[in-house]
């Protein structure tokens, strides 16, 4: 199947991701609660840092880095985990629910921790090569970016739906991305457009709020323009990371179950890769 056939059935994915979305916005409520939860870990992290203080030495800064990537990446996960098992509920014409999502994912937490560190240490490294001052190792951290996310691409839905440990799933990850680099690609060509469209208007209403707000000349009515400007960000983001996922849950089922999940009637799934 050729590049183009391949971009073509990924936008056909993320049309008809939009349609699951649109079936069943309460999706969108893990990666809200996902994001909140990560604002508060990172705000606790940092405030607890200022207040203990003494982060001028390398070592500490290094390990402040670590919690942050770690404590981020878990808590994305185990959003992203709960709102994939949710979506395939949805795809097998279930009733999507916030508690049975958190639960899967709850069953998960062990590895979902374990992929957690490594992501955490992965990162770490990566940042550490990026601050030398050097072209070269600059260059070096971008491709070990690039080829670490492809490799990983899929590995929590690889968790949330098979009892596999981090390695095996890193493994099954790279495999699967394989097996459909070229849908995948089309996905986030796909989802990426959709998501532009949908934040250029946001964006220009939000900075138009603003601008209003400021031109007010009242301190409430700037608070307010504030508020409004970020619901309607926020609400860019939910819309964003929650087809984002949806599109990656159905390549994943289509991908290792070589069947298409019912509600991506515009993709045709005849020659996708095993």
């Amino acid at each position: 199947m050729g590049f183009l056939t391949r971009l073509r059935t990924g936008w056909a994915l993320t049309k008809d991701s939009l349609r699951v979305l649109r079936g069943d916005p309460e999706l969108a409520v893990f990666p809200l609660v996902g994001g909140v939860a990560g604002l508060c870990y990172v705000a606790l992290l940092f405030g607890g840092a200022t207040l203990v203080g003494g982060l001028d030495s390398q070592a500490l800064q290094i390990a402040l880095l670590f919690l942050l990537y770690l404590g981020t990446t878990f808590v994305a996960s185990f959003a992203t985990a709960a709102l994939m098992h949710e979506t395939r509920t949805a795809f097998e014409g279930g009733e999507p629910s916030f508690r049975s999502g958190m639960a899967a994912a709850w069953r998960n937490k062990g590895t979902l921790l374990v992929w957690s560190v490594v992501s955490a240490t992965v990162g770490v490294v990566i940042q550490l090569i990026d601050s030398q001052d050097n072209l070269l190792a600059e260059i070096l951290a971008g491709i070990v970016s690039v080829a670490w996310s492809i490799l990983t691409y899929f590995v929590v839905p690889v968790i949330t739906f098979e009892d596999v440990s981090v390695r095996e799933a890193i493994h099954r990850s790279g495999e699967t991305f394989k097996g459909t680099w070229g849908e995948t690609a089309g996905a986030h060509f796909g989802v990426g457009i959709v998501t532009f469209l949908f934040m250029l208007p946001v964006v220009l209403v939000a900075g138009a709020v603003l601008f209003l707000g400021v031109g007010s000349g009242s301190g409430f009515g700037f608070g307010a323009s504030v508020a409004v400007a970020a619901v309607l960000l926020v609400g860019a983001y939910l819309f964003s990371t929650t087809l984002s996922s949806i599109a990656k849950t159905g390549l994943y089922v289509y991908a290792t179950e070589g069947r298409r999940p019912g509600a991506f009637e515009d993709v045709d799934l005849g020659h996708v890769p095993d």
